[in-house]
C-alpha cells in the first residue's frame, strides 16, 4: 500500500514538473513569432533601401534585434525538448530563403516592391511555421 502511495505521489510530482516545464518553454513560440515578424521589416528594408545609409541602418537594426532575441533566449529557465535540432532547421531554412531573396532582389528584381513583399513572407515562413507547430504542442 505504501509503495502504491509513493508511486502515485511520484507520478503526481512528475506531472507537475512536466506541466511547469511545458508552460515555461512557451517562450520559444514568442521568440519564433518575433523573429518571423522581424523578417517582414528587415527584408523589404534591405531590398528597397539602397545606398550606404540603408545598409548601415538595416545592419544595425538587425544586429540589435538578433542580440535582443539572443539575450531573451539565454535568460529562459527551460529549453524545449528538441530545441537544438528544430532551431537549426528553422535558421537553416531561413538562411536559404534570405540568401535567395538577397541574390534575386539585388540582381533580378531590383527595387521591386512586390518581390520584396513576397520575399519577406518567404523569409518569415520557417519561423512562423515552427512557432505555429510549437504553439500547438506547448
Amino acid at each position: 500500500m505504501r509503495e502504491q502511495a509513493a508511486a502515485a505521489a511520484a507520478l503526481k510530482g512528475t506531472a507537475r514538473i512536466e506541466a511547469t516545464a511545458r508552460v515555461r518553454s512557451r517562450w520559444y513560440v514568442r521568440y519564433l513569432w518575433l523573429f518571423a515578424v522581424w523578417q517582414l521589416v528587415l527584408v523589404p528594408a534591405v531590398l528597397l533601401w539602397h545606398g550606404p545609409t540603408g545598409a548601415l541602418v538595416s545592419a544595425l537594426a538587425n544586429a540589435l534585434v538578433v542580440m535582443g532575441l539572443s539575450l531573451f533566449a539565454l535568460r529562459q529557465p527551460v529549453t524545449p525538448r528538441g530545441y537544438g535540432g528544430l532551431h537549426l532547421k528553422v535558421i537553416g531554412a531561413w538562411a536559404v530563403a534570405y540568401v535567395l531573396a538577397l541574390v534575386l532582389g539585388l540582381t533580378v528584381f531590383v527595387s521591386s516592391v512586390a518581390f520584396a513583399a513576397v520575399a519577406a513572407l518567404v523569409c518569415a515562413l520557417p519561423a512562423a511555421w515552427a512557432a505555429r507547430r510549437e504553439g500547438r504542442t506547448a
